[in-house]
């Protein structure tokens, strides 16, 4: 027991450091663009109403924006807002002559010809972009003088659970570190009438706590054991009055429960989910097989048992901290919470603190113990500094790698809202940095524009793990889950077997480490039916572990078809990590490409494009994506009338004897101590925000 109560002290202590470099930020916000030298006049987003079902492992977010022109003359919207985490555009709707239309995927280049020449000839048209990780981009052109436009946008992405907590964000807060955009483009982040946000979670698992960070007017109602619902409206009451004729709200949106306020787009939306005494060690499936004959799409997550023993030996902790210039404004926050956390340091722990932006530097000169001299040197040190410059991410991490001890476990904690600018920038090139020393990357990415293929990819080849914080968090929570993976063993080297049902073009093909909690998700696609034989492989301590199960994999089913479109994005990214380590291939980019284009997707490479029916038909294009659409509509309108269902699959064969992932008592925080934690921070932060 005294040994567990050490683990968690440590914990503890660390979290409080991490908890106050990530406190507060600057940001900048979603909304309409309008060039910054005022040659256009602005557009209204008149209102923005947000639907989101979770279910099944994964969430399918619907956004409907009006656009208002009350100007004398057509004018075209352009609104930017951040790519969601792992998320993967299937669906871009423009309402034309009172109609939706849905659009089709075209190379981005030819997409973005489409679209000029469309709008130059004065026909109605829409384009939705990807700029690289930063934001997806919709235009749309004309929105006609003294008029509405309206437009719907679908986007999929996995809803992994961790340690019993699953977490949706819907992204509002752009992160600034696009300058050259910044430079020419200014956002309009107002709803001017009537914003709404609609959740609806169903859960194949018990689910006892629902929460809403900082958004006290979001009603959360409990309609069954395995299933909630989040509600969160609000109505500017001296927006533009509604016109005849304009697009409805849709339903579910009540203006009498709407504040009177209106919604400022600047904010990520952040609605946190507790699974009853965690979730167990468990196998689910999910498939898509609508034709028995042929090829079928499989995802299949994995959550560990709980046995990962705590590590107890002191450590060494080396912070690697941006000081860049978009961390203005935060780090008299960091500075102190360096001062004040420091002296919770256990005497047989050691750290170093390398702060960075155009350069490295280390403020602590070596390892330094937590002794009261040192605490106050080194917190007045930290206090001096004047974020500013670039961010030369590669000088601050291989700084953090030098004179690691192997006699010591050690841990790199690399903190940062920003995109590699100065000096390296070259993802191959990071890859092969950490791979220089036995260590793991553990990296906190902040705000929604950082360069999180970048940041997970180095996290990754180090077996470390990567957490994507938002401002809108409950931020120790995040970082509570994140110690109980530092202070125990994980599961390296892991491999997944599948025998029996023939199985191909699974991803991701290289897995890397299981932390304590963290979940695996595999997708891929298969041929067959019947019974398959599971074996996941790994090492704990250098030790061989395995774990084994059989179940069957159905012959036929129909209610998934998005997991299509859910491989393929995920096929997608294997490509472009695989070119971002060697190089850009035409082989592999035309793969990439390819695939985007037969599911339908808007990525780097593709675009999405919404024209006249009969221009569809002119420039003969396809209407496939169209058809795919109408596909996953009717299987969304029939999942919604079916109460939530288990997918577990190895009940009667378990994969892990243990039964809870993240809450044996072993020394880390549990599920229901976590909540009270958060609601008690939530408190604080509010009590300082009012004082």
């Amino acid at each position: 027991m005294h040994t567990h109560s050490n683990c968690w002290t440590a914990a503890r202590r660390f979290l409080v450091l991490l908890f106050g470099l990530l406190a507060s930020t600057l940001v900048q916000a979603a909304g309409l663009l309008t060039p910054s030298d005022g040659s256009l006049p602005p557009l209204d987003l008149k209102d923005q109403h947000v639907t989101v079902v979770i279910e099944d492992g994964y969430a399918v977010t619907t956004v409907e924006q009006v656009f208002h022109n009350p100007h004398a003359r057509d004018l075209e919207a352009i609104y930017s807002f951040p790519v969601p985490e792992h998320g993967a555009v299937g669906e871009f709707t423009l309402w034309i002559d009172g109609k939706p239309v849905t659009g089709e995927v075209l190379e981005k280049q030819e997409a973005r010809r489409v679209y000029e020449e469309e709008k130059q000839a004065g026909r109605d048209a829409g384009l939705t972009e990807k700029d690289e990780y930063k934001t997806f981009d919709i235009s749309v052109s004309p929105v006609r003088a003294g008029a509405d436009t309206r437009t719907r946008l679908v986007y999929y992405q996995t809803a992994s659970v961790d340690s019993g907590i699953g977490r949706y964000v819907y992204p509002l807060e752009e992160g600034g570190v696009d300058e050259e955009k910044l430079a020419f483009w200014t956002a309009s982040p107002k709803v001017t009438g009537s914003f709404s946000f609609d959740l609806h979670l169903k859960s194949g698992y018990p689910v006892d706590a629902v929460r809403v960070p900082d958004r006290s007017q979001a009603q959360v109602t409990q309609v069954g054991p395995d299933e909630w619902k989040v509600h969160l409206s609000s109505r500017n009451a001296a927006g533009p009055a509604q016109e005849e004729g304009a697009p409805a709200a849709p339903p579910g949106f009540n203006p009498q429960q709407a504040s009177g306020a209106a919604f400022t787009l600047d904010k990520d939306l952040v609605v946190y989910w507790r699974h009853q005494a965690g979730l167990p060690g468990s196998v689910d499936l999910v498939t898509y097989k609508p034709e028995a004959g042929k090829r079928g799409t499989f995802m299949l997550t994995v959550t560990p048992g709980d046995d990962l023993k705590a590590i107890t030996e002191g450590s060494d902790w080396v912070f690697v901290l941006d000081v860049s210039g978009s961390m203005q404004g935060k780090y008299a926050t960091l500075a102190d919470a360096v001062q004040r956390a420091l002296g919770k340091l256990r005497a047989n722990d050691r750290f170093r603190i390398i702060l960075f932006n155009n350069g490295s530097q280390e403020l602590t000169r070596g390892y330094v113990n937590a002794t009261p001299e040192a605490i106050k040197q080194y917190s007045a040190e930290v206090a001096r500094v004047q974020p500013s410059g670039g961010t030369n991410l590669y000088a601050g991490i291989d700084q953090g790698l030098a004179s690691l001890e192997a006699d010591r476990t050690s841990a790199i904690v690399l903190v940062t809202d920003g995109v590699a600018n100065v000096g390296e920038t070259a993802q191959r090139k990071f890859i092969e940095l950490v791979k220089r020393k036995d260590t793991r990357l553990f990296t906190f990415i902040m705000g929604n524009s950082a360069n999180r293929p970048l940041l997970e990819a180095m996290t990754k080849a180090s077996g470390g793990f990567a957490l994507s914080i938002s401002n809108s968090d409950d931020i120790v929570g995040q970082l509570l889950t994140a110690m109980s993976k530092v202070s125990h063993e994980a599961l390296h080297g892991v491999e997944v077997k599948i025998a029996g049902v023939k199985t191909a073009d699974i991803t991701p093909k290289e897995i890397g480490s299981l932390y304590r909690g963290q979940q695996l998700v595999l997708m891929g696609h298969y041929w067959g039916d019947g019974p398959a034989k599971v074996e996941l492989t790994g090492r704990i301590s250098g030790q061989p572990k395995t774990y084994r199960t059989q179940f069957d994999f159905p012959a036929q089913t129909t209610q998934h078809p998005e997991l299509e479109r859910l491989w393929a994005y995920a096929t997608i990214r294997d490509l472009q990590e695989e070119m971002e380590d060697f190089g850009v291939k035409a082989d592999l980019e035309r793969a990439a490409t390819d695939v985007a284009l037969e599911y339908g997707l808007v990525t780097d490479y593709t675009s999405m494009i919404v024209l006249r029916e009969e221009q569809f038909a002119a420039r003969n294009i396809q209407r496939s994506n169209q058809a795919r659409v109408a596909v996953e509509q009717t299987a969304r309108q029939q999942r919604a009338q079916a109460a939530p269902v288990s997918r577990r699959v190895d009940a009667q064969q378990p994969m892990y004897s243990s039964s809870r992932a993240g809450h044996s008592g072993s020394g880390a925080i549990d599920g229901w101590s976590m909540l009270a934690l958060l609601g008690l921070l939530f408190a604080v932060r509010r009590m300082r925000r009012t004082a």
